[in-house]
């Protein structure tokens, strides 16, 4: 936010625009965090409105204002530039406010762009380079793209823009699962189908869950890549798949430039269960009544998804929580339906509880009033650093004759 702030306050000066810091970050605020616009965008709206009141178009100004850069130069949010690339990638759009969306790359790297609706420029194609003019930067959990509104802009080139491409089948290495650590890296794995869901979105043909003898990890195979299906049960070498993140979890993705073969050796899969007992100290935010995005079922942060946009959002009821055993702690996720046994509330009335007291917070504070200090035995299986919740059960309090058996021991170890 304080860099977005300088940024604006920069391009006002460069008009002799002068405006008290504090009103600007004001505005950016009640744009970002209560209306939930995107930071790029609401610092568009944030400058404009700023230009406007002194008299000066924001379409021209933002105009000539953009600067010419690579795409390994981007390192920030919400500045204008002008962009020479190739379109190296085409997504099934997710949102019908979203034209077009996929990657555009030059020879320093390929960065995600999105084509608004509402911006009513023409589509491009597939594999031809474009001088993009009048781009907004955006950023997402460290990971930049661009955006294509109402003052941006496009033209064919001459010359084909040299971008930088995934790399080649086999010249990727070879990985465990277990040491699966940064996004954005080509690899190949040799793992085992250990669950397939029922995919969220036309844009994915299969999704679920792969493992090999370190660990389990999702995957997910775009339709565009018109590759077969896999079969649950089956073990494969992935080839040339990339890893992805999201809320420190990894994923691997399978596009155009992946593939697979069946292996004839079945791979084994380490054992994911888990059981842990301890005191809930932490009922983690997040928890409680929460929406989710429609397509990839991420949580919305004030009505955005981070990778689609605004989206109206379905409901869901979970906890996220942390237990201390007094050596070490765990964290779990306890999906709707033990939610709603362990706190005795449907999700109906959770959604009742937040209507009339307008907070959705409020149903998180119910679960820390009930759940906090008490001690739960857990089971199921670990996914990263979470067990994901199949049976939970409240320990009993210790008894007196436990207690003074205790002291017994304890008073013959002194």
């Amino acid at each position: 936010m304080k860099a977005a702030v300088e940024q604006i306050l920069a391009r006002l000066r460069d008009q002799k625009v002068e405006v008290p810091a504090d009103e600007v970050e004001s505005r950016l605020r009640l744009l970002v965090e209560k209306f939930g616009v995107p930071e790029g965008e609401a610092t568009r709206s944030v400058v404009n409105y700023f230009l406007k009141e002194h008299g000066i178009a924001p379409a021209s100004f933002a105009a000539r204002k953009s600067e010419s850069l690579k795409v390994g130069e981007i390192n920030s949010s919400g500045r204008w530039i002008d962009l020479e690339a190739k379109v190296v990638d085409l997504w099934e759009p997710t949102s019908s406010a979203i034209s077009q969306t996929g990657l555009v790359g030059d020879e320093t790297g390929t960065i995600k762009f999105v084509k608004w609706t509402k911006s009513e420029l023409p589509d491009m194609e597939l594999g031809k380079s474009y001088l993009f003019k009048n781009v907004v930067t955006d950023e997402f959990q460290g990971r930049f793209s661009v955006k294509l509104n109402r003052t941006s802009g496009f033209e064919e080139l001459a010359e084909e823009v040299k971008a930088a491409e995934a790399p080649a089948m086999g010249s990727v290495q070879e990985m465990k699962i277990s040491e699966i650590s940064e996004p954005a890296r080509w690899i190949d794995l040799r793992a085992k189908v250990v669950q397939l869901w029922d995919p969220t979105s036309e844009a994915i043909s299969q999704t679920g869950l792969i493992g090999d003898d370190t660990g389990v990890i999702k995957f997910v195979k775009w339709t565009k890549s018109e590759l077969p299906d896999i079969v649950e049960g089956e073990s494969y070498l992935f080839k040339n798949v990339v890893t992805d993140e999201f809320e420190g979890r990894f994923s691997v993705k399978l596009n155009r430039t992946s593939g697979f073969e069946p292996l004839e050796e079945e791979i084994e899969v380490s054992p994911q269960e888990a059981k842990f007992s301890g005191a809930i100290v932490d009922v983690q935010k997040g928890s409680g009544l929460i929406k989710r995005c429609p397509v990839c079922r991420r949580m919305l942060t004030k009505g955005v998804c981070g990778e689609h946009g605004k989206q109206e959002g379905t409901y869901d009821l979970r906890i996220k929580a942390v237990l201390d055993d007094g050596v070490k702690v765990q964290e779990v996720l306890i999906n709707r339906e033990r939610t709603e046994s362990l706190i005795g509330i449907s999700m109906e009335e959770a959604k009742t509880m937040a209507m009339e007291a307008l907070d959705h917070e409020v149903v998180r504070g119910m679960i820390e009033e009930r759940l906090l200090g008490r001690y739960y035995t857990v089971s199921g299986p670990t996914v990263d650093r979470y067990i994901l919740v199949e049976t939970i059960s409240l320990v009993p309090p210790v008894t007196a004759e436990e207690a003074d058996a205790l002291m017994e021991r304890a008073q013959e170890v002194i």
